[in-house]
């Protein structure tokens, strides 16, 4: 589909929208409050703006009886009271797998890995970019649209494509092919540009600014997309038994994630779902770009942009939007930050796709990596719960990992052949 290029429609804001329980947006520095509004920045403090709720008495039998999929939440959201009847991709409600065998070779207690490369398109983005477009409908957006490093764009194109919308989606020129592949096949408007995610990120908001029906998903209406991230703490302590893990590792890109898995689990304590136990935050960088990593161990407050320069592109934002609230985070919970090399990548893809059988790309190889190192440094309780997210799915990244595996032999079709390489 192409997108549509005709006269601006005038959105709706405030009172003429049904976002279910949000009421507001709130400015993150100062608490400035404002009507909802497809608006990402506050005037006042020139901070970014999130959603503010007024959720009422949520009980856990109502959210077990919802659909099987992030609109059992919607009492928690930013989307309209009848979300689940539009058609959208329905991502969530993916596994929670006690993953023993990672957990004895890591040398701890018990590992749980949020599986995630089950939503619709094999990542996490599935889950923000629905309730982006359920939101991004309700304030009148004719065009979804993102930059990406690549998972976002395969979950936008899908969800716009569901949805029968038109979609814009820019991503670097050097994105993985498998990644490029899986977007263009919904026939939008895939565009790549020459530059990093964070050349390519600057020009979204360029065209945001000149396309008022286009829904730059992590741009104009990112208070409302970054609240799906939610749902992975909401699903966690569900699946837990209604209760919040004591550790939990989460990979960074943007650090939207991070922080709204955070949020996620205050508001599910603030509404009496779950008890308000205390948890600490781990947050997971690839070393060739980590400026959060390095601005945590630096202690400072200020995250320093990078140019990004490793295999795990997914992660490569070198100027982190929500870096400084990682950092507020991590360190308000007790935990930290810490990055691991392109060679501790391949070696955490690998530990996990043979000790579980769940193959991750390199975010996931980033998460698994980082909490070994961690573990190692006595920084992660080996007799705590822990929690890892993965976030996306390892045929994405067959790149990454195609120079270190293969067969084992070639040999000729017979028995004694085979025999003779099984006994090395």
């Amino acid at each position: 589909m192409t997108a549509t290029f005709g006269a601006p429609s005038t959105l709706r804001s405030g009172s003429d929208v049904d976002l279910g329980p949000a009421v507001e947006l709130v400015s993150k520095e100062e608490g400035h409050r404002q009507p909802l509004a497809p608006e990402f920045v506050s005037a006042e403090d020139f901070s970014p703006l999130e959603v503010a709720y007024d959720f009422g008495r949520i009980t856990r039998e109502e959210i077990e009886a919802g659909p099987r999929n992030i609109w059992r939440y919607k009492r928690l959201l930013p989307v309209p009271s009848n979300v689940e009847e539009i058609p959208n991709t329905e991502p969530g409600c993916t596994k929670l797998i006690r993953a023993d065998r990672l957990a004895k070779a890591l040398g701890v207690k018990r590992i749980w890995v949020k599986d995630d490369t089950g939503n619709p398109t094999h990542s996490f983005k599935d889950r923000v970019v629905a309730v982006a477009l359920a939101a991004a409908r309700e304030f009148g957006f004719e065009v979804l649209a993102c930059p990406s490093t690549g998972n976002l764009a395969n979950a936008v194109a899908a969800a716009a494509a569901r949805a029968g919308w038109d979609s814009v989606v820019l991503i670097p020129s050097s994105l993985e092919r498998a990644k490029v592949l899986t977007t263009a096949v919904y026939d939008g408007s895939l565009i790549a540009v020459d530059g990093n995610y964070d050349d390519v990120n600057r020009l979204a908001t360029e065209l945001a600014a000149e396309n008022e029906t286009w829904a730059f998903v992590n741009v104009n209406v990112r208070p409302y997309y970054s609240e799906g991230s939610k749902t992975l703490a909401f699903e966690v302590a569900e699946q837990l038994g209604w209760r919040i893990p004591e550790q939990i590792v989460v990979p960074i890109a943007s650090g939207s994630q991070l922080t709204k898995v955070d949020k996620g689990f205050k508001e599910l304590g603030e509404v009496g779902l779950v008890e308000q136990t205390p948890y600490k935050v781990f947050g997971a960088q690839a070393t060739g770009c980590s400026p959060v990593s390095h601005a945590f161990k630096s202690g400072h407050d200020v995250v320093q942009p990078v140019k990004p320069d490793t295999i795990a592109r997914s992660l490569a934002i070198g100027n982190p939007a929500d870096g400084p609230y990682v950092l507020d985070t991590v360190s308000r919970t007790g935990g930290s930050v810490e990055d691991v090399t392109d060679e501790e990548v391949v070696e955490g893809i690998r530990l996990l796709a043979r000790t579980e059988g769940i193959f991750a790309e390199t975010a996931g190889g980033v998460t698994v990596a980082t909490a070994k190192k961690l573990i190692e440094a006595g920084k992660i309780d080996p007799d705590a719960e822990t929690v890892l997210l993965i976030t996306g799915d390892g045929l994405k990244t067959l790149d990454a990992v195609e120079d270190h595996i293969g067969p084992k032999a070639t040999v000729p079709p017979k028995v004694d052949a085979v025999n003779r390489v099984l006994r090395g």
